[in-house]
């Protein structure tokens, strides 16, 4: 076999290598392109093997997959049985999915084969550099063979490897811009860097954290590997396991600056001093956060300040690290700066630590959060919102409420009478929870009204509305009292007044009944509607039993649109004397197309009347 011959080998199987793992990457779920087919007159089926079958359980080994990607991709290969055809779409991803990883089979092999990078190396930044590859493929992406041109490109335009190196160890495209080196290309040309990269990973830090020591500790790579070593060392005399120290390190790369961090070992201190071992902090600190320790000190002298002795202390911490690693107590001492802002004292703050609820810290302040912002949306009074703050804090922290307007229309209730509900009892809001169904008030309970003036009137209204005919405590009732505005005599004399034009008592009645808004108008507003209808338009009063609602639409609307109206009809466009609602009740799109638009003329006409008619129409 000739040298260019098994160099092609070695691609091809590379290649069938690194197409799953680009697979999983783009994120697509077609059938494998197997190098054998069986072919069925025109047509080409994928044909799975033996090996295919057993891929997926390979995948498990081969690439940290989750079960629910092995899931899918097992499914995927056994497409082959109940397909004939390959949707052009799928046929497109795989295409696209094979050019990514004949990018990436070149990519390694300039990297290891050309660069002189270790394989290991070349293969971790080849995977985990998909922005780089994808600008790759953009240079190649029109030609036959990508595996061989992106070979030739290499060649001919050499790379600024600290792009894809950068790219694999965590960090972003805009901190990636702002950090590579302005005279280096080549990852060769800085050695300490990828010594102390080599250290860091062999160390135990994944790949993918190093990134972020880079950027806060760029100093660290400047240095020779021993300085890194000897540093990493000082901090397992302090004590620490090996697990613990990378996880302080990922998380606090400012710990490698310098010397042995005094705070840090302060907070170790700190911690031993009440009954903590130092390789505690291991345990529950996360590697995506970032601390401050300086705080954390700040915090554990506050306890005991507070009134906690050591062996209380250190229960405490152990029961709820939340309280040190939430913004490093930062959000300890914004609970407890509202809690002083709302009238608290230095006991009442020690009892709420001391016999804090079984939830994570994190969680409670989300809670407490949600539901002062729900007092705040019923309108309750901020004195009234501190009085419930220092009351039911633990309460307010442990549950978590449903939004304010979900609770108001299970409830059937407005916000102001949630308000008081809550006002007279607190304890009401664990009923509020999420999970918990809520059962609607009867609408017999007592209204809760801002003075005695306001049950006066709703009383009068009431009795008002019993009189025309509507039934005690029926849905109507409840609309009627919801949609007419005023006191009981005002809708008395509105009544009145309708009654005297002429019209039958039952009928006004009706109308009411049909369309409470009627008794909104003031009498003087009834009157000028009325005289307009009568009087300009010629319609006797009776036709307000048919349609009511006339009442509630402006005069210049009413003028307006039957202005159009008449016009039309004077051209013989429209019937003669359509009933006075299919004209004004119709929305302003129907109008258009009725009314206006059914004559070449009628735009230019209906331009012409709304500018003589000032000012815009609009209901009521």
């Amino acid at each position: 076999m000739g040298l260019l011959e098994s160099s092609r080998t070695i691609r091809r199987f590379r290649v069938e290598g690194l197409l799953e793992s680009s697979r999983i990457y783009l994120g697509c779920l077609t059938p494998w392109k197997s190098t054998t087919s069986r072919v069925s007159g025109s047509q080409k089926r994928p044909f799975v093997t033996k090996n295919l079958l057993g891929s997926a359980k390979n995948l498990i080994f081969r690439h940290n997959s989750t079960c629910s990607s092995v899931r899918h991709l097992s499914l995927v290969e056994f497409r082959g049985f109940c397909t004939d055809v390959v949707p052009k779409e799928s046929q497109t991803i795989s295409q696209k999915t094979l050019a990514v990883a004949e990018v990436q089979a070149a990519l390694v092999d300039y990297l290891h084969g050309t660069r002189g990078i270790l394989s290991d190396d070349a293969e971790h930044i080849s995977k985990h550099c998909p922005v780089f590859l994808a600008k790759l493929l953009k240079k190649v992406e029109n030609e036959d063979n990508i595996g061989n041109a992106m070979s030739r490109f290499f060649h001919y335009h050499p790379i600024n490897e600290f792009e894809p190196f950068f790219e694999s160890i965590g960090l972003t495209s805009d901190e990636i811009s702002s950090l590579l080196p302005r005279d280096l290309m080549f990852l060769s040309d800085d050695k300490k860097l990828i010594e102390n990269y080599n250290g860091l990973c062999n160390y135990g830090i994944a790949h993918g954290k190093i990134g972020k020591i880079y950027k806060e500790a760029t100093e660290v790579f400047r240095c020779h590997f021993r300085v890194l070593e000897s540093k990493l060392g000082a901090y397992e005399g302090l004590g620490l396991s090996k697990s613990t120290i990378i996880k302080v390190v990922a998380s606090s790369p400012i710990l490698l600056i310098g010397g042995v961090n005094d705070e840090f070992v302060k907070v170790l201190e700190e911690l031993e001093n009440i009954g903590i071992q130092r390789d505690w902090i291991g345990g529950v600190l996360s590697e995506k956060n970032a601390y401050n320790w300086s705080h954390m000190l700040v915090l554990l002298q506050f306890f005991i300040e507070l009134g906690f002795t050591k062996e209380a202390l250190g229960d405490l911490i152990r029961r709820h690290p939340g309280f040190m690693l939430d913004g490093s107590g930062s959000a300890i001492f914004l609970l407890v700066g509202l809690l002083l802002k709302s009238g608290g004292t230095k006991k009442k703050l020690f009892s709420l630590f001391s016999q804090f609820p079984n939830v994570q810290f994190g969680i409670f302040m989300g809670n407490l959060w949600h539901g002062v912002m729900f007092l705040v949306k019923i309108e309750m009074e901020t004195a009234d919102i501190h009085k419930i703050l220092l009351s039911h804090t633990e309460m307010l922290g442990s549950c978590p409420l449903k939004a304010p307007e979900t609770i108001i229309t299970e409830l059937l209730v407005r916000p102001k009478q949630l308000c008081q509900i809550i006002k007279e009892d607190p304890d009401q809001l664990k009923k509020y929870a999420l999970g918990i169904k809520v059962k609607p008030l009867r609408t017999k309970a007592k209204p809760i009204a801002k003075s005695n003036e306001h049950e006066q009137s709703l009383r009068e209204k009431r009795k008002f509305l019993v009189h025309l005919g509507f039934i005690e405590d029926s849905k109507e009732m409840e609309k009627a009292l919801t949609l007419c505005r005023g006191k009981g005599d005002e809708l008395q004399d509105r009544y009145d007044f309708l009654v005297k034009l002429g019209l039958d008592p039952n009928d006004v009645s009706n109308m009411i009944k049909v369309y409470p808004h009627v008794l909104n108008q003031k009498i003087d507003v009834l009157e000028s509607k009325i005289s307009f209808l009568t009087n300009d338009l010629g319609y006797p009063v009776s036709s307000l039993v048919a349609f009511p609602s006339y009442l509630c639409y402006t005069v210049q609307r009413v003028s307006l649109r039957l202005s159009m109206y008449d016009w039309l009809k004077g051209r013989g466009k429209v019937k003669c004397r359509l009933a006075l609602s299919s004209i004004l009740a119709c929305s302003d799109k129907k109008f258009m197309k009725r009314f206006v638009n059914v004559d070449p003329e009628g735009p230019k006409v209906w331009e012409d009347l709304k500018n003589s008619c000032k000012p815009a129409l609009s209901s009521s």
